[in-house]
């Protein structure tokens, strides 16, 4: 008996940790936030979790309010209804005691806005992301005299096997990219987020690091993260935008130091070669042979 609970206890937590694996994109039936890949989404997790101490109470009163009221003063109890104006010390209660919780909102809050929109004086790498409909270029600031750039668009079904993305699972429909963002872990980087200038206004959204931010056509906005983990991170254009907003994702990959200068490295002359590199070391060695094929044609 204790043998089959230890197996059935051993295969929940398989399976709990086959989950979190898949947990940096939108997951079926999820009511929390992603997991937290920057500093500031790991506030941001925290401000919600404290929130939900003053919420869940605070519904709950008034909650047991409305039923008491409507119990004890309903028209078959009360046949004579009381013509009591105020409350001297109900009164009081109710302006003191909101005060104090949006006291203690407002401090945690404003300090988690001050570290969000404080940018840092030194990044280690600089982006800048522009939108359109319904795609997003990415150009990497201070890389030579010629920065490289290129165009992220929704991976169609079609060019799953020659971009070696057909696992559904890491390359999910609908949020899978051709090219991603590549980025290094650990790193600061400061991201400038625009519109074309004929175009919408669109917005840049990554929720595993805390990020979103408005790309107005004619304005440069900015931004910054630094992502504490290895991964692929997906988020989309969080604005309505026209008729393909829903296709417009946003995919981050964050790698080691060493793979980001040898891809961007690679990338300014070679950029599909760079990403099947790319790829072929990061989801395993049984994709390598493939690569190796594909750039061999």
């Amino acid at each position: 008996m204790f043998k089959k609970a230890f197996a059935a206890l051993a295969a929940l937590v398989c399976l709990l940790s086959a989950s979190g694996s898949l947990a940096d994109q939108p997951m079926p039936w999820q009511a929390t936030l992603q997991p937290a890949a920057t500093p500031i989404m790991r506030e941001i997790r925290w401000f919600e979790q404290y929130t939900l101490w003053f919420i869940v109470p605070i519904t709950l009163l008034v909650l047991v309010l409305l039923l008491v009221v409507c119990y004890r003063f309903r028209a078959s109890a009360n046949p004579v209804p009381s013509k009591t104006s105020h409350n001297t010390v109900i009164e009081v209660m109710w302006t003191v005691g909101p005060v104090l919780v949006l006291l203690f909102l407002a401090v945690p809050s404003f300090n988690l806005l001050t570290a969000q929109l404080t940018l840092p004086e030194n990044p280690d790498v600089t982006i800048k992301a522009t939108a359109t409909q319904w795609q997003w270029n990415y150009e990497y600031e201070g890389t030579g005299d010629s920065p490289l750039a290129f165009d992220s668009y929704l991976l169609k079904d079609a060019d799953r096997a020659a971009a070696g993305k057909e696992d559904r699972s890491v390359y999910p429909r609908l949020l899978a990219v051709d090219n991603e963002l590549v980025l290094p872990v650990n790193k600061t980087v400061r991201v400038l987020v625009t519109s074309a200038p004929t175009d919408v206004i669109h917005a840049f959204a990554m929720p595993s690091f805390g990020v979103k931010i408005d790309a107005v056509p004619g304005r440069l906005n900015e931004t910054w993260f630094r992502a504490e983990r290895e991964g692929l991170f997906y988020g989309q254009c969080s604005e309505l935008c026209g008729k393909d907003h829903a296709f417009m994702p946003i995919a981050i990959r964050v790698v080691s130091e060493d793979k980001y200068k040898q891809w961007l490295t690679s990338a300014a002359s070679d950029l599909p070669g760079a990403y099947k590199a790319l790829i072929a070391a990061a989801d395993g060695p049984a994709k390598t042979v493939d690569v190796a094929d594909n750039v061999a044609k």
